[in-house]
């Protein structure tokens, strides 16, 4: 699923709507597997949701995306000048296979990056660890054929148990409770959201998210809390409508401790 903009209190990224919206236009693929008959079968939503977040976070950090001669430097420069579009597809088998050819990092649900990966520390009985490959930034219209053939619609995950409640130093990602979205659409606003609490934290701050595997939790807000958490002074996200949920949408709200008031 696509989503595209955002709002945060005092963004890095400082172009105005008109300037991103005349920018060319970049998309960053993230491939979440989901195989049919392979058990104990798909991933849980929760850890797929978070893993995606956590995909995010890990190509944002990536020397190759952060050094001025990292070969994804100048992608992942293009790419927030415009819109943040995301776009999450899935794959299954011998398409996961040639999806992991591909330059990109696999995140898996445990929280480890890495060009492959595999764990299986505090998943949901009855579902397999969320894997995620998120793929450095490319132009709207340039999708690498390995990517552009797979499906974005359709993808529905479920929560064989209900997910704990995060711990108070936790960063959580709150979902807009009054908002339905596919499990596609939601990974990429966790995405968003984890971009935008990443944007706002010092460089200490960031190390030290970085050194710990980029622990997080997406959770749907209580219904009383939301009106509170979007006041509240951290990152929101609100969407540009492309699918799904009304233009200007409030989908998530960045609860990093170190952003708190």
């Amino acid at each position: 699923m696509t989503s595209s903009d955002h709002t945060a209190p005092t963004s890095a990224f400082t172009a105005t709507a008109a300037d991103r919206d005349t920018a060319p236009q970049f998309v960053l693929p993230l491939v979440v597997r989901i195989e049919r008959t392979t058990p104990p079968g798909p991933p849980a939503r929760t850890d797929a949701l978070e893993t995606a977040a956590r995909a995010v976070l890990a190509l944002l950090s990536d020397e190759r995306a952060v050094r001025e001669d990292g070969a994804w430097r100048r992608a992942v420069d293009d790419w927030q000048d415009g819109r943040i579009r995301k776009v999450v597809r899935r794959a299954r088998g011998a398409e996961w296979r040639r999806a992991c050819a591909l330059p990109g990092i696999t995140v898996t649900g445990n929280g480890t990056t890495g060009e492959a990966g595999a764990g299986d520390e505090g998943v949901a009985d009855g579902a397999s660890p969320a894997e995620v490959r998120v793929f450095p930034p490319v132009p709207l219209d340039g999708w690498p054929r390995e990517l552009a053939r797979l499906q974005v619609s359709g993808t529905e995950l479920d929560d064989p148990v209900p997910p704990a409640e995060p711990g108070p130093r936790l960063p959580v990602l709150w979902l807009n409770p009054e908002l339905e979205m596919s499990a596609g659409k939601a990974m990429a606003q966790a995405g968003h959201g984890a971009q935008l609490a990443w944007w706002e934290l010092d460089g200490e701050a960031r190390a030290a998210w970085r050194a710990a595997g980029f622990p997080l939790a997406v959770r749907t807000a209580p219904p009383g809390a939301w009106e509170r958490l979007t006041s509240a002074g951290l990152p929101v996200v609100r969407d540009a409508g492309f699918t799904e949920i009304a233009p200007g949408s409030a989908t998530v709200v960045a609860d990093h401790p170190a952003l708190r008031p």
